[in-house]
């Protein structure tokens, strides 16, 4: 029912899981710990390095120990202590110009892998800190380099790689500590943010797209237009015109539905009534009166206007969609009937200028061209037109047609709704439908008609057809 949401047509939003929020909440996240991924690998080779170096810079210090000494010599268990506080197993420097200095207090096993520190490249560390955190085993390492403390220096030192493991491996977990922080933390601005930017008003774009599904013509829910001046902004605004505009069409094709069914109530008793009047008239135009006869036929004239308003109104309510029966036909033969139908109806031979050359063959629904033409013809004469003419010309994909007549011209209040049925007639007891009419059936045919002038000087309108409907030879002339 109008104004009740059927359980159907309720609005069922995705589960927290599934929703838009969630997928940017985690979407959030994942980048920003790719970004911390990113910035974690250059971090723990440079940590690495730094290690690495404090280790040189300890194993100098320790060798200053036998600087000290007349013989360059110390004792065993002072060696030890120095080493110890190293953390090495052989402490060896070097001095440009001097011998080498070595502290050690056993000979290591096999060295499992050897770094120069003055090859250390931005990838090769890297490399280097990878293979630390990856070793299968603890490996014993020399490391070479130049001191911290002077350059000219050059430091060696044979150590374990499990306490650097360890330290690297520490360093990793405060990262990854932080980088879930951050990520959260930056995730729940991101979300509250977007929650508030795009989620809520998105939301409320989608209710109010199922609101008006469920019940279109009732206004009560209808969206608020925004003031943002951003592409939501905008989407909302768009989104409130198109339903107001589809509101009040449906609301009109309401209207018009029920006039529909009216006419086809009050059609058949005034049939009726005015087929009595029609047999009074007849008798009355065979009055021994003469002024009664000659009221006749006005009064017969009245009765065939009344039928005709009658039968045009319901045919309008009754018809539906213009079904096209396509087929190829000259378009000066089609004006010709035109023109001799109007002669019929009292229009005349020469009220129709037919300048429309022999060759514009058109595929087209005949009979629906047919009913376009003799409105706009019969209008323009009705309105005090003395002469329509017809020209036609091939505009690159698209057959223009121009009819034009020497009226009066349209009122301005009627060429706002010109198109409109029962809103665009001028003359008394007109319905508004031919105009109505010729628009429908021109758009069903894919092309148009609209209405480029109108004046004190004449009427002009321009029917369009594309060239797939209408094949216009060569031969026609161009006006």
């Amino acid at each position: 029912m109008l104004g009740h949401r059927s359980p159907g047509n309720s609005l069922r939003l995705p589960p927290l899981t599934r929703s838009l929020s969630a997928k940017l909440l985690l979407l959030t996240i994942a980048f920003v710990m790719l970004a911390e991924v990113l910035i974690y690998a250059p971090s723990i080779g440079r940590m690495r390095l730094v290690y690495l170096e404090e280790r040189l810079a300890a194993a100098h210090l320790s060798i200053l120990a036998l600087e000290a000494t007349p013989d360059n010599m110390v004792s065993k268990e002072m060696e030890a202590e120095l080493l110890q506080h190293v953390g090495a197993y052989t402490v060896a420097l070097a001095k440009p110009g001097s011998g080498k200095l070595m502290l050690m207090v056993e000979t290591p096993e096999d060295i499992d892998a050897t770094y120069d520190l003055r090859e250390a490249s931005f990838f090769g560390l890297i490399h280097d800190a990878v293979m630390t955190l990856l070793a299968p085993q603890d490996r014993l390492l020399r490391i070479i380099g130049p001191s911290p403390k002077d350059e000219q220096t050059l430091v060696e030192v044979v150590m374990d790689e499990a306490p650097l493991r360890g330290a690297m491996l520490d360093y990793s977990w405060r990262i990854l500590a932080l980088s879930l922080v951050i990520s959260m933390f930056t995730a729940a601005l991101v979300y509250l943010s977007l929650h508030l930017l795009m989620v809520r008003p998105m939301r409320r774009i989608t209710e109010s797209m199922a609101a008006f599904r469920a019940n279109p013509e009732v206004a009560a829910a209808a969206l608020q237009p925004s003031e943002r001046s951003d592409e939501i902004g905008i989407a909302q605004r768009e989104l409130v015109n198109m339903q107001q505009g589809l509101r009040a069409a449906l609301l009109q094709k309401t209207r018009l539905a029920a006039l529909g069914t009216a006419v086809t109530k009050v059609n058949h008793d005034l049939r009726n009534i005015l087929a009595t009047a029609s047999l009074i008239s007849d008798r009355l135009g065979k009055s021994g009166d003469p002024a009664v006869r000659s009221m006749a036929p006005s009064l017969v004239g009245a009765i065939d206007r009344a039928l005709h308003l009658c039968s045009q109104t319901l045919q309008f309510t009754r018809e539906g969609p213009v079904q096209l029966d396509l087929q190829s036909f000259d378009l000066r033969d089609l004006l010709t009937e035109v023109r001799e139908a109007l002669a019929e109806v009292g229009g005349g031979r020469e009220a129709l200028a037919n300048e429309v050359e022999r060759g514009f063959a058109v595929e087209a629904d005949r009979e629906q061209l047919y009913r376009v033409f003799f409105n706009l013809t019969r209008n323009a004469l009705e309105a005090g037109a003395a002469e329509v003419r017809v020209e036609a010309r091939p505009v690159r994909d698209f057959l223009v047609i121009d009819v034009e007549d020497n009226g009066p011209g349209m009122p301005e209040a009627a060429k706002q709704n010109i198109f409109k049925p029962f809103a665009a007639s001028t003359r008394e007891g007109g319905t508004g439908l031919g105009l109505s009419i010729a628009h429908d059936i021109m758009r069903a045919h894919g092309g148009d008609i609209r209405l480029e002038r109108s004046g004190p000087e004449g009427t002009l309108f321009r029917l369009v057809l594309p060239l797939r409907q209408a094949g216009a030879q060569p031969t026609a002339k161009a006006s």
